[in-house]
């Protein structure tokens, strides 16, 4: 039942970035600022079209390699899986909870990284210090999840040494 809640917050996520993706790519000029040195000016820059298309990649990539346990569990292609979580154990919702919700985590990290090379780019619009406590949010959201997974096997794992 609660994965669900993490597949639309999953899909929500996609729907996010692509849509900072594509509005911000939308908005920048032919080359763009990656980093910036100390005294404020761009130290790194790449091409808009090479920005764009590696983005996309690291996107395709990620959510490959978030959502291939997920959906190998839920279409029983992993045997061993399904054995050790199987349908009806609250542990399997979890975990189906966990990996969609990680996948959301993920996307919403890449749509804050195409927020954060918009405002290096747009620093008179936007000043990306504005932003700091996002950019220190999703680090410690990534670093929670991955707490949470430790502890869902964690019990998991004593359920089994139960023997329930």
């Amino acid at each position: 039942m609660y994965y669900r809640f993490g597949k639309v917050f999953y899909f929500t996520s996609i729907l996010l970035f692509v849509f900072f993706l594509l509005y911000f790519y939308s908005a920048l000029t032919e080359t763009i600022g990656l980093s910036v040195d100390e005294n404020g000016t761009v130290a790194r820059t790449v091409d808009k079209s090479s920005f764009f298309y590696g983005t996309v990649a690291i996107f395709l990539i990620l959510n490959a390699f978030t959502l291939f346990t997920p959906k190998s569990l839920e279409t029983k292609s992993n045997k061993k899986l399904h054995r050790i979580f199987p349908i009806g154990d609250p542990f399997r919702d979890y975990l189906l909870t966990w990996f969609y919700s990680f996948g959301g985590i993920i996307n919403l990290s890449l749509a804050l990284l195409v927020f954060f090379v918009h405002s290096i780019n747009n620093q008179e619009v936007i000043a990306s210090s504005q932003f700091n406590f996002f950019f220190y949010l999703m680090p410690l959201l990534l670093a929670i999840w991955v707490i949470g997974l430790a502890v869902l096997l964690v019990g998991k794992f004593k359920q089994i040494q139960k023997g329930a």
